[in-house]
Order: structure tokens, then sequence, then C-alpha cells
């Protein structure tokens, strides 16, 4: 049983717990995990990442985004 006055359990990054150090531009699969279905980076509060590395995921999908590796909105959206 749940004790009274607990909020739900805090999100832990998965990029800490990964020991990633710098997230690169080039790993779609891990940028693709940090957008939405209509194209909108996932934001910290949702994605549970730490501020450092949602700098890093952010960054890292404006870039892709630019070199058309991500697309800046999905297909079935326009």
């Amino acid at each position: 049983m749940r004790k009274e006055g607990r909020g739900p359990r805090k999100k832990v990054c998965k990029l800490c717990l990964d020991r990633v150090a710098f997230v690169s531009y080039r790993d779609e699969r891990r940028l693709q995990r940090a957008i939405t279905d209509r194209g909108k980076i996932v934001p910290r509060r949702i994605s549970g990442n730490c501020a450092k590395h949602q700098t890093q995921v952010t960054l890292a999908v404006k870039r892709a985004r630019i070199l058309a590796l991500v697309p800046f909105v999905s297909e079935s959206y326009r």
C-alpha cells in the first residue's frame, strides 16, 4: 500500500544510466525517442532527462534536422 502524501516516482535520466557522455546528432535511434510523432522535441518533465542531457538532445535534434537526418514535421501531419 502506498503512503499518503507521496507523489509519483521521480523519473531517472536514461542517458545518465547508460553513462552517455555526449549525445551525437548522428545517433538517429536515440533522437527518434526524443521526438514526438508530430516532430516536436519531448520536454524534460516528460522524458525524465537531466538538464545537461536535455540540452544536448535538443542541440543534437536541431543539428540533425538541418542535415535532414530527422524530419522537421512528420509526413502524416502535413
